[in-house]
């Protein structure tokens, strides 16, 4: 008897292009959100858009209430649900890169309210997926939630904010191609229930990026408009397979594993890049597909090398040997690494 069964959240807007702040409004009205809507911020993004939104909700009669995030942690979360209930919020809009959209994703998900996610920088894929990532001292926690029930991604903003924000994007998402081979390694070898149509949504996603990493350039809105698509394509996979499988494996463990190293060092997304380069040889040898991954890293200037990260060969060496303790997800790292393994695969790949 079949009785296998699967309940898959989405986004129900996406709305990506050019100026379309202003369609949040819009946003609003056809998801029946009520009450007072709360931003969620941090100092930037506030001063980029956040008295734009307020300023538009005033004008179709709103009274929206702003609350800053500082830093990405769970009393973090507290701060904004007591804001919520302060300000007897209806629902919530997370405005900026990756640390307060986590943040309200997660205290949306606490206090049972709509969230509207507005990125502000094409950071990483947490802008879209059911995931939130907070830092606890020398470890990262990756916290389940509801995904947004909308995104509105502003691609004027996101071209404006800092290249090296986008180009952790990008790195993100190729690395996509190493988290989708772990996955099925686990499947094949740990019977880890794999989804087809989430991995191949991620992969297909990566291959996008590879393919298209000569034609992403600085201060270009069209390259923001290829990488938002991309990061919401692959947050959706993510909702696909009600977990964070279709974009993070070994690569992951061994970004998270520099966290705790060398912490503030690098952008998640220029770590988990990098990580993939030896990940992907790891997994196919030297004529793999890891010169092709590595080749699209250094075609939109983010690093390939330790060094270029900011972190010592040691450190990086210490990452991979000791990622596979991070958590019970099985990689390519099985597990673990010999030192002279990891070195080998670093030197040859030109990371070391």
């Amino acid at each position: 008897m079949f009785d296998k069964s699967t309940w898959i959240r989405l986004p129900r807007s996406v709305v990506v292009g050019h100026g379309v702040l202003d369609r949040v409004f819009d946003v609003v009205e056809e998801l029946y959100l009520d009450g007072r809507p709360l931003i969620v911020t941090s100092p930037t993004p506030s001063h980029l858009a956040a008295d734009r939104l307020r300023a538009g909700f005033e004008a179709i009669g709103a009274d929206p209430a702003v609350t800053i995030v500082e830093e990405a942690t769970f009393s973090a979360v507290e701060d904004v649900l007591a804001a919520a209930d302060a300000a007897d919020a209806g629902y919530l809009i997370g405005l900026g890169g990756g640390k307060p959209i986590d943040i309200a994703k997660m205290a949306a998900d606490e206090r049972g309210c709509g969230l509207i996610s507005v990125p502000t920088a094409a950071s990483h894929d947490g802008i879209v997926s059911g995931r939130g990532s907070v830092p606890d001292g020398d470890t990262r926690h990756s916290v389940a939630a509801h995904p947004p029930l909308a995104v509105v991604a502003d691609t004027e903003l996101i071209a404006e904010s800092p290249w090296r924000l986008t180009t952790a994007g990008c790195a993100d998402i190729i690395s996509n191609y190493t988290a989708v081979k772990d996955w099925q390694l686990a499947h094949r070898l740990k019977n880890v229930e794999y989804s087809e149509y989430a991995g191949a949504l991620s992969q297909m996603t990566a291959e996008m990026l590879v393919e298209r990493s000569d034609s992403i350039k600085r201060g270009l809105e069209e390259s923001a408009w290829v990488v938002m698509k991309a990061l919401v394509s692959s947050g959706v996979a993510m909702s696909i397979a009600g977990s964070s499988r279709p974009a993070s494996g070994a690569e992951h463990l061994i970004s998270h594993q520099l966290d705790r190293l060398a912490p503030g060092t690098a952008l998640h997304g220029h770590q988990v890049g990098v990580a993939s380069i030896v990940t992907e040889y790891l997994h196919s040898g030297e004529g793999g597909e890891w010169k092709r991954v590595r080749n699209a890293l250094a075609g939109i200037e983010a690093p390939t090398t330790a060094a270029g990260l900011g972190i010592d060969d040691e450190q990086f060496v210490c990452a991979m040997t000791s990622a596979h303790e991070i958590r019970d997800r099985y990689t390519i790292l099985g597990d673990g690494i010999e030192e002279s393994a990891a070195i080998e695969a670093a030197t040859m790949t030109g990371v070391l």
